[in-house]
């Protein structure tokens, strides 16, 4: 791939990828680029997935604020994508750059349980019905946590839908476009609680498919 080719800056040993979420915006051109900057700006991989987090509280501003101003919507759903870019740039930077660190594990990780929450629950009070992102939240870090049970009993770690993280982020974006919408268009505040739903629904059935994905595993190796 153009990304491991150009990205490459130090010998290492080759990395366990096993546990890597599969994604196919990797390996384009517009992500190579982009990680081959943050290779050479020195910016760490840790250091990326904090901006992450700051690009989740931004969009988790917004979007609290965003019923009395329609246009944060929109800052909303940029925060989020700034929060996907972020968590797959730093990895790109980690692995494909030779930048990885020990506590890079540790990254990974905990600050896209922080993003989950910022967003969701801020979705929820954008709403009507502030449950909604709570459950989401709920939801998120369930199907995270399951994820890495799989990892922790030996198994490839399960990224399977249909809300795994990309999916619903990308939900969620679209519900922030659509309540822009409808407040230009209409006096109704629907569209991101839809959203939310459709979030709160798939996240619910991802956690099941991993649990009984898991199950399987351990009754074949048992």
């Amino acid at each position: 791939m153009c990304a491991q080719i150009a990205l490459s800056v130090a010998p290492m040993a080759d990395p366990d990828l096993s546990n890597r979420r599969p994604l196919k915006s990797r390996s384009t051109g517009w992500a190579a680029m982009i990680a081959r900057g943050a290779v050479r700006s020195g910016i760490t991989p840790n250091g990326i997935s904090v901006l992450g987090v700051l690009a989740a509280a931004l969009g988790a501003w917004a979007l609290v604020c965003a019923p009395w101003h329609p246009a944060l919507y929109l800052a909303g759903a940029l925060g989020i994508q700034l929060r996907l870019l972020a968590n797959m740039i730093d990895g790109m930077v980690a692995v494909e750059g030779g930048r990885g660190s020990p506590t890079g594990p540790l990254y990974n990780e905990a600050p896209d349980r922080i993003e989950d929450a910022l967003l969701l629950v801020a979705a929820g009070y954008a709403t009507a019905w502030p449950w909604l992102g709570w459950a989401a939240c709920a939801l998120a870090i369930f199907t995270a946590y399951v994820r890495a049970l799989g990892g922790s009993l030996g198994f490839a770690q399960d990224f399977r839908g249909p809300m795994a993280k990309p999916h619903r982020m990308a939900a969620l974006t679209l519900g922030c476009v659509a309540a822009f919408v409808e407040a230009l268009t209409m006096e109704t505040r629907y569209a991101l609680a839809i959203a939310l739903g459709v979030i709160v629904a798939g996240t619910a059935l991802t956690g099941v498919r991993r649990l009984v994905g898991i199950a399987r595993q351990l009754r074949a190796a048992g």
